[in-house]
């Protein structure tokens, strides 16, 4: 005989619940065990491996010494085109025309700020 789809669902939650009660259970019981102990033993819930002391730092903006040198910089310029008769005598209106080039030029030393991302900073024993 077939048992019926909700008594299966109610038999599988209540395993779930029971599970869950469980794993809480020795959780605690975990934690009640490692307050009680003395703070000279060492409990063997810790693991000794060599990323054992990690530290989150921050992100932050730093300052960086750049040497002098030379970099390609875009120059913006506009022309005036002035207004004239064609060959028909149409009037053409005189129009701003821009133009962009690159020119080299010397920067001198400076500090610049440089954002630096956060990371985790572990030492190693």
């Amino acid at each position: 005989m077939r048992t019926s789809i909700r008594m299966r669902r109610l038999l599988a939650g209540a395993a779930t619940t029971g599970l869950v009660a469980g794993g809480a259970a020795v959780g605690l019981a975990g934690t009640a065990s490692a307050a009680s102990a003395p703070a000279s033993v060492v409990s063997s819930t810790t693991q000794q491996g060599h990323h054992d002391k990690c530290e989150w730092r921050k992100g932050h903006w730093e300052k960086k010494w750049v040497k002098a040198h030379w970099e390609k910089k875009l120059v913006h310029h506009k022309t005036w085109h002035s207004g004239h008769y064609d060959k028909h005598g149409m009037w053409h209106k005189g129009y701003w025309k821009d133009n962009y080039s690159y020119k080299w030029v010397y920067v001198p030393a400076h500090s610049e700020q440089h954002w630096v991302n956060g990371y985790w900073d572990c030492q190693h024993r």
